[in-house]
């Protein structure tokens, strides 16, 4: 591993100042965590408060091991002001496409019920009240109640979608750097492991289940896919666009 560089230091130090906050303030989860942004919960400032907060110790673990690993190998070849924009970015990219997906999964539910006679101003009145109505299930299924409360209910923590943007510039600015990872017993090159962890995350997003266990450990799969669209694009872009002189694969 090399040594750390700058940004990703400083990076590093806002994640951990976060994390032990958390169990310091009250209530600070409530506020800084992303909730839904139709929910009385969601504030202004959460789509980028959210990539410094994490949910226990293994979580930010592996996410600050990544950003060392891979961010510095980053950020020595970008610099610090690009490095950080593109890590932003990326964890902004991941929001979106993970709110998307849990406005698609909610008003899939909603419009139903609504269609069904069901006051909508009441409808939202219960859900921000932490709770659902069960004689909404004379109208929905429980799967679908289910999804429609944890997209409105369940807020995101994490560095996870920024961190997936790193591992697809990774891939891209080096794909033949073996990667030894300790869950993996022999070397994958760059260009192989991170598409490989990305269809693995689609399918268990799409399928609904953790890789850790069925029923939804609370993985937000999506939000990992669009932080790797995110970097994937932008890459993609400044290839094409603004390396021509400096290309990393002459």
């Amino acid at each position: 591993m090399m040594n750390m560089t700058d940004m990703v230091k400083h990076l590093l130090i806002i994640n951990i100042i976060f994390f032990v906050g958390s169990f310091m303030v009250p209530n600070s989860s409530e506020l800084l965590a992303l909730h839904y942004f139709e929910s009385d919960k969601f504030r202004v400032w959460q789509p980028i408060t959210h990539m410094f907060m994490h949910g226990g110790l293994m979580h930010i673990f592996f996410n600050m091991f990544a950003l060392v690993s891979f961010g510095s190998a980053l950020e020595q070849f970008w610099g610090g002001k690009k490095f950080l924009f593109f890590y932003l970015s990326c964890g902004i990219g991941s929001m979106l496409l993970h709110t998307g997906v849990n406005y698609y999964m909610f008003h899939n539910s909603l419009d139903v019920l609504v269609e069904n006679g069901i006051n909508q101003a009441e409808i939202f009145k219960v859900l921000n009240e932490g709770k659902y109505n069960t004689q909404w299930l004379e109208i929905i299924s429980q799967s679908s109640m289910d999804s429609m409360a944890s997209a409105f209910l369940t807020p995101a923590v994490g560095a996870s979608g920024a961190i997936y943007g790193l591992l697809v510039a990774f891939a891209f600015m080096f794909p033949n750097a073996e990667l030894a990872l300790m869950f993996i017993p022999m070397p994958i090159k760059a260009k192989y492991f991170v598409p490989g962890i990305l269809l693995v995350d689609l399918f268990l997003g799409l399928k609904g289940d953790s890789l850790f266990g069925s029923g939804g450990t609370g993985v937000a799969h999506f939000a990992h896919l669009g932080g790797a669209l995110c970097g994937f694009l932008m890459m993609w872009y400044w290839k094409k666009n603004q390396f021509n002189n400096n290309r990393w694969d002459r």
